[in-house]
């Protein structure tokens, strides 16, 4: 069964306190060396068939219900 991947993230010019948060946690972690963290989400759909038209329904899907379009930028990909 093919799995398709959603990718959400917020877009470069949208500020992400979540990833902020993550990156001023890694000092104290002892991670040294990370520029920058951005924080997203992932969704992973197991569907019946890769085909276009189902990957034309899982764009749609993502831009109207799984990514905020005004600020969040997704990509859509099938994993192996």
């Amino acid at each position: 069964m093919p799995r398709v991947v959603v990718d959400v993230m917020p877009k470069p010019e949208i500020l992400d306190p979540q990833g902020k948060a993550v990156l001023g946690a890694l000092p104290r972690l002892g991670f040294t060396g990370v520029e920058s963290v951005r924080q997203g989400k992932r969704f992973e759909l197991e569907v019946a068939s890769a085909d276009d038209a189902t990957l034309a329904d899982i764009e749609r899907l993502a831009e109207t219900f799984l990514a905020n379009t005004v600020i969040e930028n997704f990509t859509v990909r099938v994993e192996s």
